[in-house]
């Protein structure tokens, strides 16, 4: 990533706060009641942790709210893949300084990576 694209970015939120970023890629613009069922599904979360947690990521700039209608709705600022894409640059850049490569051994080294996922990106780097 660039520099001047690093200084433009989106805060980087917390594991809690991708948390509801998921819910708002999957699902669309949401009530906060929407997305703590959602989160509630796989684990127990309160009302109030999500509601606050939503007011922080759009204080961030992260999310925004549609105050049009009775019910407060939120949306995602930025797309999915772009969020993932700065993230995913920060990370290499951190962990591996910048070296995508390095994050690929590591990854085809896991243990957990089955023979079709390799096969998969053999495929994928044949087409490229």
């Amino acid at each position: 990533m660039k520099k001047n694209e690093a200084a433009n970015s989106l805060p980087e939120p917390t594991k809690a706060e991708l948390e509801i970023l998921q819910v708002l890629w999957e699902f669309g613009p949401s009530t906060v009641r929407f997305v703590n069922d959602k989160l509630n599904e796989n684990r127990e979360v309160n009302y109030t942790s999500t509601l606050k947690q939503m007011q922080i990521l759009t204080e961030k700039g992260i999310l925004k709210r549609d105050e049009s209608q009775m019910k407060h709705i939120y949306i995602p600022v930025e797309a999915e893949e772009k969020t993932k894409d700065q993230l995913l640059d920060r990370f290499v850049n951190t962990l591996y300084k910048g070296s995508a490569s390095k994050l690929m051994m590591q990854l085809l080294g896991n243990e957990k990576t089955s023979k079709a996922e390799i096969e998969e990106i053999k495929r994928l780097l044949d087409g490229m």
